[in-house]
């Protein structure tokens, strides 16, 4: 594996649970930090989405790599952020033997 390039820098991001004040919840999102990853581009697809179509794009995204456990470690879920842009977790692997990248499959959403 060639040693990656992690150039572009992504917020870490956990979904919360806040009360809404009426006896409800509202889903919230918190940064717990950010990493610097290489991206790279999948397939793309349109689907059917409840206001109309929306074209979904998957990624592969590196990045310098944290044992299971750890609060850095990614994790299916969670999202990371590039700006407005919004990567959603489908799931995290090792990317060498040794644990030194994490490979992350995520997808983006463009309405």
């Amino acid at each position: 594996m060639a040693v990656p390039r992690l150039t572009v820098p992504l917020v870490l991001e956990t979904r919360e649970r806040q009360a809404d004040g009426m006896g409800g919840h509202r889903t919230a999102w918190r940064a717990l930090g950010v990493l610097h990853g290489q991206m790279d581009s999948g397939s793309g697809r349109l689907r059917g989405a409840e206001t109309g179509p929306e074209s979904v794009t998957g990624w592969t995204i590196t990045l310098r790599g944290f044992p299971p456990g750890d609060a850095r470690r990614p994790a299916p879920g969670q999202r990371l952020r590039m700006g407005v842009r919004i990567f959603r977790i489908d799931a995290v692997a090792e990317a060498d033997p040794l644990g030194r990248h994490l490979r992350i499959f995520a997808q983006e959403e463009h309405a």
